[in-house]
């Protein structure tokens, strides 16, 4: 059976008596903070920077003034007088900030009825030393139907307990690096644009851009934003500005290409093709890195992009080069995951095959740099407890950095799951050229495109 608390009740206008009132009781914490600054987007560092909170005059962290607010509405809505009530004006004082930890009492009393079912009411909120935080008066207009509901269920949210996420960690290994010179290929939408010119103000790349220069500075003026026409190599179109990025690295001027509006396949064929001094003798692949809240570290997943139905041999270059980004990155060995739908060897799962015949090049050194377990399924590869209830011993199993997809099709949905599902952080570049290429989708955010840029910028100033 339900217990009183897991009912909402309304008092009514006319049973409401002056002096009548109620109250709640609230501890602040650090995710009440984050929580209040994600849904109104108030991102003043003196809530959410430590460093600079402790300079300022408050000496910590301090709440949003209107956090005490909102729990004033959670009073007036919730419990007097409760469910029906409709908010007419709220005047507030603040007398002192609310820091972490402190545990405030928000009181609500009635002190005059007017006509119209209108209530004046008397709010205050003390903090744990009896102190004034926060006094006004609230006009409401009071329900005059009686309401029994039951407490509606909120979400669960997950936060992460890590210092930083993905994007920060690729941001600080680039801190002291030179930025990176980079061909930005047609970047003639808002968000190739502006997440280039993201990229170039946090001093992750220096960007020379290849497209139609009319169109792009009328772009870049409908944008509000102003580019050095100096560094404009103009193109008459999209496959245009390909081929030249290849020759702008071709000419030894760069050290990376940014993919900006236009297909994956587009960019890469004068990337690929023979002859463009691209190569490098191993097979080109992506990688993805992940930042996902229910797994301990982010993940790097590969190939999701450019390998349809990658063979042995190109499985086998797939591999080394994500373990050469990791390590470049990360500067330690990696774990790698050979994925496959099961962990054990099947004749007629030709995944499970390669994945074995992968661990034995490792072991004859064919593949260096890392530790290699597989055929392991996804449930092995991250979960500890999964790989020891189905016996497997493995220092990877449960601990993995790397995901080996058996194909593209395998990764593309894993990563668009884990996305879209998850919310996850992502960065991603393809390997094996002679220099890496920046590559998004269309549709990825400024975030995004500043992450894979920080990857690249990382992965060409770190590398030995």
């Amino acid at each position: 059976m339900a217990s009183v608390t897991d009912w909402l009740t309304n008092h009514l206008y006319d049973d409401i008596e002056i002096g009548q009132g109620d109250s709640l009781e609230r501890v602040l914490t650090r995710r009440d903070i984050q929580l209040f600054a994600v849904m109104s987007g108030d991102v003043n560092p003196a809530h959410l920077d430590d460093a600079y909170a402790d300079s300022s005059a408050f000496h910590g962290v301090i709440a949003h003034g209107m956090w005490t607010g909102a729990l004033l509405s959670t009073l007036l809505g919730t419990q007097f007088p409760g469910p029906g009530t409709i908010y007419l004006s709220q005047q507030m004082k603040f007398h002192k900030p609310v820091h972490i930890g402190d545990r405030l009492c928000v009181q609500v009393t009635c002190i005059e009825k007017a006509d119209r079912h209108r209530v004046r009411l008397n709010c205050l909120a003390t903090n744990q030393d009896g102190d004034r935080v926060v006094s006004g008066e609230a006009w409401v207009m009071a329900p005059t139907e009686p309401v029994r509901r039951p407490r509606p269920q909120l979400p669960n949210i997950q936060f992460t307990d890590r210092p930083s996420g993905l994007q920060q960690f690729l941001l600080e290994q680039c801190r002291d690096v030179a930025p990176i010179v980079t061909a930005v290929v047609h970047p003639m939408d808002a968000l190739s644009l502006l997440g280039a010119l993201q990229c170039q103000r946090e001093g992750l790349i220096d960007p020379w851009w290849i497209a139609p220069k009319e169109r792009l500075l009328a772009l870049a003026e409908s944008l509000h934003v102003e580019l050095d026409t100096g560094r404009i190599i103009n193109v008459g179109y999209s496959h245009a500005a390909a081929e030249a990025a290849v020759q702008f690295i071709q000419d030894g001027r760069g050290d990376a290409i940014m993919k900006g509006k236009l297909h994956t396949d587009e960019l890469m064929r004068p990337i690929l093709a023979k002859g463009t001094g691209l190569q490098t003798g191993r097979r080109m692949s992506h990688v993805f890195a992940m930042d996902t809240v229910p797994y301990k570290k982010p993940l790097y997943i590969t190939d999701c992009a450019l390998n349809i139905r990658p063979d042995l041999n190109a499985k086998r270059d797939i591999c080394q080069n994500a373990i050469d980004l990791f390590t470049a990155i990360n500067a330690r060995i990696p774990k790698v995951a050979i994925l496959a739908a099961v962990e054990t060897v099947d004749a007629n799962m030709p995944s499970t095959l390669d994945a074995t015949a992968l661990c034995k090049m490792a072991e004859r050194g064919q593949i260096t740099g890392a530790l290699l377990d597989g055929p392991l399924a996804m449930d092995n590869a991250l979960s500890a407890e999964a790989a020891a209830i189905k016996g497997i011993v493995s220092q990877v199993a449960g601990d993995a950095d790397i995901l080996l997809c058996p194909d593209l099709e395998s990764g593309n949905l894993l990563f668009e799951q884990m996305s879209y599902l998850t919310g996850a952080e992502g960065a991603g570049i393809v390997m094996g050229a002679r220099v890496p290429v920046i590559l998004t989708s269309r549709a990825s955010s400024i975030d995004t495109r500043v992450c894979s840029a920080a990857m690249a910028c990382a992965f060409v100033r770190k590398q030995p």
